[in-house]
């Protein structure tokens, strides 16, 4: 018998063990035994998910993410250990899938996300009172797919809608998950003002913007959700995706990437609509509209960079709309046999008005404001470890935030070191 085999056979000499313990006779494996057994083990080495059954692939990967972060938000300040934020946050997942004919396959993603004090759910008084942060083991995505080389790919389940992440992923530098313009780091931190030093009231990061359906600031409509997707065949460096999901959500995204005279050049542009999104009453029959575009270009023999973003969100029905803009400019050069340094800037401005604007302290002169303004600037340095398939940083980012409220808020700042290791 051959050595492969043997796992299978313990496995099937327990189970035929099993029953023979728990009755006076043994299975009845007929006439010839040991074609029967040999029949089994095929049977048990064919659904053994080790790398796949002999029709279908099995492939794990992911990666474990953790940094450390110092922050001074005027009043306070505080060291916090934890992880990079929803979806950026350890996970690992398993892919794989079949040949069905010349030019078609069939297969599946199981993405499962390990939160360790997720990021995105941190306020200042976290260690005090046990705010819960959303830990623990969550479900990121579960689908299947069907796709033709010729004409595309059709996927059905959870996982991401074609505008998730659209303007991110186009970002090339190497520097896309310490700086972006999703407020990962920051996003339940209470704003402070010079009229109150109290945590757990008034406005926090996470309303800047109004974003729905995922995403904090930048990236809206960024979750996974249950989705229809087509993804097109690439023609040229082009390609195009729709989604259609639940309660109810549709979107469209365009993508390009190609070389050009030593140039690396990255562009897509998105384009979703969500009713229903919002948990305040009157917003329950409108519609929430974001439009997002990324862009990265850079120049291949000198590694210098440039990216942006921006992001426009409004309703039908409600007034006011938001504006986002982001910008990343840098240097992306081997100077060590580690890998690639990269070295960075960055700056974000979102401007609010009307629906998109978070009501402030009820004490403040105008306890709803009608415009908000908020502004980021950072810098940073990334290290990549080409032989540990990692990479490890260090950045500085300020923010300042203002609205007509009358209050003067105070700036809050942050200093981050972490690193991402991917198997």
């Amino acid at each position: 018998m051959r050595k492969s085999s043997m796992g299978a056979l313990v496995a099937a000499g327990l189970l035929i063990g099993g029953f023979s313990a728990g009755s006076a006779s043994a299975a009845d494996l007929g006439g010839n035994c040991c074609a029967d057994l040999e029949e089994r083990i095929a049977e048990l080495e064919a659904t053994t998910a080790r790398k796949g059954n002999r029709k279908v692939s099995l492939t794990v990967s992911g990666w474990v993410g953790q940094q450390v972060m110092w922050w001074d938000d005027g009043y306070e300040s505080n060291v916090y250990v934890g992880d990079l934020g929803a979806t950026l946050s350890s996970h690992f997942k398993f892919t794989g899938q079949a040949t069905i004919a010349p030019g078609w396959t069939a297969g599946y993603v199981l993405h499962v996300e390990v939160r360790n004090n997720n990021s995105l759910g941190i306020t200042q008084d976290y260690y005090e009172n046990g705010t819960n942060v959303a830990d623990g083991v969550q479900l990121l995505q579960s689908f299947w797919f069907v796709k033709s080389e010729k004409l595309g790919k059709v996927g059905v389940g959870l996982q991401s809608q074609a505008s998730d992440n659209t303007a991110i992923l186009v970002d090339g530098s190497g520097s896309l998950v310490p700086a972006n313009w999703v407020a990962f780091d920051y996003a339940s931190f209470f704003i402070r003002n010079s009229a109150s030093a109290v945590t757990t009231d008034g406005p926090q990061y996470i309303g800047v913007g109004g974003c729905f359906g995922g995403g904090v600031i930048g990236d809206c409509n960024g979750g996974t959700q249950n989705v229809v997707r087509y993804d097109s065949p690439t023609f040229g460096g082009f390609s195009v995706s729709a989604s259609w999901g639940e309660d109810d959500m549709w979107d469209v995204a365009a993508r390009y990437a190609g070389e050009h005279a030593g140039f690396k050049v990255a562009v897509a542009g998105a384009y979703s609509e969500l009713t229903g999104g919002s948990n305040t009453p009157q917003f329950f029959d409108d519609t929430f509209e974001y439009f997002q575009v990324g862009a990265y270009i850079q120049h291949v023999p000198t590694g210098l960079f440039l990216y942006g973003a921006y992001g426009n969100a409004q309703y039908d029905i409600q007034t006011g709309d938001a504006d986002t803009y982001y910008v990343k400019a840098g240097l992306r050069e081997r100077w060590t046999h580690l890998g690639h340094t990269v070295v960075y800037g960055e700056y974000e401005k979102n401007e609010s008005s009307g629906a998109f604007v978070q009501s402030t302290y009820a004490t403040a002169p105008n306890a709803d404001p009608t415009d908000s303004d908020f502004n980021l600037w950072g810098v940073g340095v990334v290290q990549e470890i080409d032989a540990a398939a990692m990479s490890m940083w260090l950045s500085y980012r300020n923010i300042e935030y203002s609205d007509n409220s009358g209050l003067d808020y105070e700036d809050f700042q942050y200093v981050k070191f972490g690193a991402l290791i991917n198997f």
